[in-house]
């Protein structure tokens, strides 16, 4: 079998890496092996190599915006891999997704608010509720028979009950790992639009969906959901450049568009990062090829992972993922607490991985693991867990 660029060991060690160099700082043994935070072990498509060096080699690292190429690189990528055609006016640029949804929900709710969003799900959607003062409403996930389905009776509950005015949609979901069907979406959408709940749909996870699952991007549901609702998409995830700091929001409704721009203008942020507008222009304009290539992979990694655990360790469940990079295992038939089930993790397996418990109290029992590494990197972990796992009998 022919080695893959993807199957290259890079020390990330040393380089400022939240992953790889962090470890003491929150708790961890130095030694531990990161399967934790999301993003990959693996180097950007070289067509965003090659821009950040030309633009390196310019030298001169001003404030910059983007010309006609910028949206339609982004254009070409939607209709293609997403049959999704938005307008050029809809856009607006932020430096990440957890900061549009942060200024989502200063936009569009006051303190005291409720916002809506599907636990367990990505714990920065409870953390700028909270940080906001406003009120964090769950309308959990069901885990019915290993597939994640939503209480849409629920759903509307938590709406009615307490002054619902915005739902964080996380889609596909991390970390369950659903893609929501189009009727599930129209369903939850429908609930919104008769009480007056604006979406602000995350989608940034929508190139990685597995298997016979679509993604549906959410304004595509109709002229009334289009209108009522905000698109997150990134570059971040599909191309591993998170740390460039740049995101797509687009919002086809003038007046909310309005509200979230000025949101923007208070928090002062105003020209975006330089490398990161480059990089994201040269990813969706000639990076396909890397991530098809990519994306196989992955869906390697993950048939690998569903594969050990069925042969070495049957106690641990996968739910198996409909999309994302991200796994959800589950770990309760272990009968372990949450710190005993921590302590094996992290002091005898040597792993950091995401506990579901911060993810919501519905997640307790379950832990998070990014699969997006080099296969001999995923084979060493899962040896480590077996092993600690089997020696604690």
């Amino acid at each position: 079998m022919m080695e893959s660029q993807f199957d290259r060991i890079i020390d990330r060690r040393g380089t400022g890496s939240l992953k790889y160099d962090f470890a003491v700082r929150r708790g961890k043994p130095a030694n531990v092996l990161p399967l934790w935070v999301a993003d990959m072990d693996f180097q950007a498509p070289p067509a965003v190599l090659d821009a950040l060096r030309e633009r390196v080699d310019h030298g001169i690292f001003g404030y910059s915006e983007p010309g006609e190429g910028y949206f339609e690189a982004l254009l070409g990528w939607y209709q293609e891999r997403h049959g999704w055609t938005p307008q050029r006016r809809w856009l607006v640029k932020t430096p990440g997704i957890v900061f549009a949804l942060a200024m989502a929900v200063r936009a569009y709710t006051e303190i005291g608010d409720g916002v809506l969003i599907q636990q367990p799900v990505y714990y920065p959607f409870s953390e700028v509720i909270e940080d906001n003062n406003r009120v964090l409403v769950s309308n959990p996930l069901e885990n019915r028979g290993g597939v994640y389905q939503i209480n849409f009776e629920d759903f509307e509950r938590c709406i009615v009950e307490h002054r619902v005015k915005l739902f964080l949609l996380c889609s596909p979901h991390n970390p369950v790992g659903r893609v929501w069907t189009r009727e599930e979406l129209a369903a939850m959408g429908d609930i919104c639009l008769r009480h007056g709940v604006i979406v602000a749909s995350d989608e940034i996870h929508w190139d990685f969906v597995w298997g016979d699952n679509r993604h549906t991007v959410f304004s595509t549901l109709g002229e009334a959901f289009e209108q009522n609702c905000l698109i997150f998409t990134a570059p971040s995830k599909t191309f591993n450049m998170a740390g460039l700091q740049i995101s797509n929001c687009f919002i086809p409704n003038p007046e909310l568009r309005r509200k979230f721009r000025l949101e923007i203008d208070r928090a002062g942020y105003s020209q975006h990062n330089t490398m990161g507008l480059a990089a994201c222009q040269a990813a969706y304009s000639r990076g396909g090829a890397w991530f098809d290539e990519l994306k196989d992979y992955l869906w390697d990694n993950i048939s690998f992972v569903r594969s050990y655990l069925r042969e070495n360790l049957p106690e641990i469940q996968l739910v198996e993922p409909q999309g994302t990079y991200l796994l959800w295992l589950d770990f309760r038939a272990l009968n372990l607490t949450e710190e005993e089930r921590e302590y094996l993790i992290v002091n005898k397996a040597g792993l950091w991985l995401d506990s579901g418990a911060i993810f919501g109290a519905v997640g307790e029992g379950f832990e998070r693991i990014n699969i997006a590494c080099p296969r001999k990197t995923l084979q060493l972990a899962l040896e480590c867990l077996e092993e600690a796992i089997h020696g604690r009998r």
